[in-house]
């Protein structure tokens, strides 16, 4: 029994020092001599003198304190506690690798190993494809000839700021009852609608670059967006200073007083702010980091540029010499898709890191905005989360159920709309409706269906996780890439281009 069960090591090492003395020297006092000058200077100054015997300290106020050699201690607990008969095994233990005891572990070293793998072979493909191809990326990438015809484009992106100016003077109106609710209405559901349409009809009226209408069409959702939420936010708070029952009214919103009016600072603040929720104050920072604004910006270059090479030497390459997806032979599309999946993702997270990490960090930044949590762990998620998550639960889905909409139709709702704005942004620059992009994400319905199913039955929350990494990562964006390519160069062929 003794073998099964014996005392501590670390116990049994106290133990041993706690029972080892330190005989101090008879004539340990000869040692100190205070009147010397260096000695003088070291009370003066509070440091420790250690004496020739090693065993006896004095601090710098005369008290004697006993320290222990660590050779001796070591030696003792090296001949007592760790003797070849002491048992190696006292506990029932897993492997760290076992399913187990896998997710107790850390796997830090792993990770690093992942990383210089990831780092030798990427970089071994990027000097294999400079050897065969040469440098393929040049300046028509970032600027060309095409580029000074779409200035229509741009006078319609700087006059959509005239929508926000149009909605503040009828909210203003309606704050002072100059004009009735069911007008209010009507004319904000006419801006809002005029707000989308406008730049759609822009973009297919004048033959613009791609990249250019995609510019123009994510600039008019934001200006959507804002624009509604400051509408809906409006309309809330007038609801709510002209309910009869004002006892219900401060209950439900204990800061009403803050929205008691339109305040046309605020609208503009909001219009740039890196938010889609309206609101009269936001929480602010007490002042802006210069030197971290410059740094950001030097990854955004940066990162910005890494993007394009991988554009321009692998995705174009890659995508010139494919067919379309769903004509000819399917393994010849997979391999395509698959040769498209790994740059791709690169480019998508890219994107996502200069975007909403960078850009959206240096526009808080500059004006002071508190709140910066403009996305969560989506790595972790199990279906794709929208980066208008807020905007969604805040403007649709609970306006929703509180109009007594199911909570799966609700989220349906969520779903379609979504779908909508992103095959608006794809579909009208591209100046093809085949809804690929629709398709795209309201394929994720069932996905969340199949995905909870899998999750109860495996009891595992990392088969959502596969799921979605291989749908986004390498089913998905790739073969939508490849469908709207092929399509738009039909269609450049059928009208002569």
């Amino acid at each position: 029994m003794a073998l099964l069960d014996p005392p501590n090591i670390a116990e049994s090492t106290t133990a041993l020092r706690r029972r080892t003395t330190t005989v101090k020297p008879p004539d340990a006092d000869a040692y100190s001599d205070n009147s010397s000058p260096s000695n003088n200077n070291n009370n003066e100054n509070g440091n420790e003198q250690i004496r020739a015997a090693g065993e006896v300290v004095t601090n710098g106020n005369g008290e004697k304190t006993e320290q222990k050699k660590g050779v001796e201690s070591q030696t003792s607990v090296l001949r007592y506690a760790y003797r070849p008969s002491s048992p190696a095994h006292r506990r029932i233990k897993e492997s760290p690798l076992s399913s187990d005891a896998i997710f107790k572990q850390s796997h830090a070293g792993l990770f690093n190993l992942c990383i210089v793998v990831l780092v030798a072979v990427n970089s071994r493909l990027i000097i294999e494809n400079l050897m065969k191809y040469g440098l393929l990326i040049n300046s028509n990438f970032w600027f060309s000839s095409r580029s000074l015809r779409d200035w229509p484009l741009l006078m319609c992106c700087l006059s959509l700021l005239l929508f926000p100016l149009a909605a503040y003077i009828v909210e203003k109106l309606a704050w002072k009852k100059r004009i009735l609710d069911p007008i209010v209405i009507a004319l904000h559901v006419i801006i809002t609608t005029a707000a989308i349409l406008y730049p759609v009809f822009m973009i297919l009226r004048f033959g613009s670059a791609v990249l250019s209408g995609v510019t123009l069409m994510l600039c008019a959702c934001i200006n959507w967006l804002k624009l509604t939420s400051f509408v809906h936010t409006s309309y809330d708070m007038r609801s709510l200073v002209n309910s009869t029952d004002k006892g219900e009214a401060e209950s439900t919103s204990p800061n009403i007083e803050l929205f008691y009016d339109v305040d046309f600072n605020s609208l503009v603040y909001f219009m740039v702010a890196p938010t889609l929720c309206y609101q009269r104050s936001y929480p602010r920072t007490a002042f802006i980091r210069k030197g971290w604004v410059l740094r950001q910006l030097i990854k955004l270059v940066i990162f910005t540029g890494f993007m394009g090479f991988i554009i321009e030497q692998y995705i174009n390459p890659i995508v010139k010499n494919s067919r379309h997806p769903l004509k000819g032979d399917i393994l010849y599309a997979i391999e395509r898709v698959l040769k498209l999946s790994v740059p791709n993702l690169y480019v998508w997270l890219c994107m996502f890191y200069c975007f909403f990490h960078l850009w959206l960090n240096i526009l808080a930044e500059l004006l002071r905005f508190g709140d910066r949590e403009f996305y969560k762990d989506w790595w972790n998620a199990q279906t794709i989360e929208e980066p208008v998550h807020k905007w969604i639960v805040r403007h649709l889905y609970f306006p929703c159920l509180r109009n007594g909409i199911p909570r799966g139709s609700a989220i349906l709702i969520a779903f379609f709309m979504s779908a909508v704005f992103h095959e608006l942004c794809i579909a009208v620059p591209c100046h093809i409706f085949k809804f690929w992009a629709f398709i795209g994400i309201m394929f994720q319905v069932p996905l969340v269906i199949l995905t909870n199913y899998l999750q109860n039955k495996f009891q595992n929350s990392m088969v959502g996780n596969i799921i979605f990494w291989c749908i986004f990562s390498i089913f998905g964006q790739p073969m939508c890439v490849l469908l709207y390519y092929h399509d738009v160069m039909n269609q450049k062929v059928n009208n002569g281009k």
